[in-house]
């Protein structure tokens, strides 16, 4: 069962390196499934020849957005399978998700996208302010007054974190947490051992994603309070770091997500 393997190889990632990482994934997931390689520009045409599609490190949509909108919807049409599976509530779908878990109660950093809503944030010196279709930061600002369009911004209190953490699962199942112990360094990585309580956390936004399939990453930063706070739920095409974990937590991670490809291939 043939699959394409969706990613940019030459996509320049600021402190990460999106080709060595797939250029092993693919090496390791040939042993257990027939693959080929494509940019995502190429993906739409593609993709009738093939089993189904695994969107990797493909860069942020925003730079071929109507490339990656002409793919799904394709996909939708044709019954195309795409892993991580079209239904993700997370990433995939926009920002939406931080103002519904927001509102919703959910450990999250809290968001608002309208101005006039400010009132409804806890009272900070300064905002981050941030397109609410952006990605990997891109159009991120601070100001103590933020200002822009009601629905095409979002708008959080600055946190002074003590560090950001990152919690990767396969399917539903946990496999390893880096974090960055310096927030100046968010790209500095180290594995994480999480304790029970972080755990339960990561699992609420796993839980509240039902994917049946697929790769997630839950990001959180540890607040002056203590707990941890959501700041990203990636289901689209989350970078694994996979270069900076001990060979069996590594080797572990290739068979769950081998695993898992079995599954979802053998699924009609």
């Amino acid at each position: 069962m043939p699959l394409l393997y969706v990613t940019d190889l030459a996509y320049p990632a600021r402190g990460r390196r999106y080709g060595d990482e797939d250029i092993f994934l693919t090496a390791r997931l040939r042993e257990h499934v027939p693959l080929a390689l494509c940019h995502p520009l190429d993906a739409e045409a593609l993709m009738p020849g093939f089993d189904a599609v695994i969107v990797r490190n493909s860069g942020p949509v925003l730079h071929y957005q109507q490339a990656y909108d002409a793919f799904r919807a394709t996909a939708l049409a044709t019954g195309t399978r795409v892993y991580n599976p079209l239904t993700g509530r997370g990433d995939m779908a926009g920002k939406q998700y931080l103002l519904d878990l927001t509102a919703a109660g959910y450990p999250v950093i809290p968001t608002i996208d309208d101005p006039a809503d400010l009132h409804l944030l806890p009272r900070v010196s300064s905002y981050a302010v941030k397109p609410k279709q952006g990605a990997d930061s891109i159009g991120l600002t601070f100001t103590a007054e933020p200002t822009g369009p009601a629905g095409e911004i979002l708008i959080q209190p600055r946190i002074d974190f003590a560090y950001e953490v990152s919690f990767y699962f396969v399917d539903d199942a946990f496999q390893y947490a880096l974090y960055a112990p310096d927030p100046e360094r968010r790209w500095e990585l180290t594995v994480y051992e999480p304790t029970p309580a972080d755990l339960e956390f990561a699992r609420r936004f796993i839980d509240w994603n039902t994917l049946a399939h697929g790769i997630q990453r839950v990001d959180a930063c540890r607040a002056p309070s203590g707990e941890l706070l959501l700041v990203e739920l990636e289901d689209l095409n989350p970078y694994l770091s996979l270069e900076l974990l001990p060979e069996p937590v590594r080797e572990a991670f290739v068979t769950a997500l081998a695993g898992s490809l079995r599954s979802f291939l053998a699924t009609a």
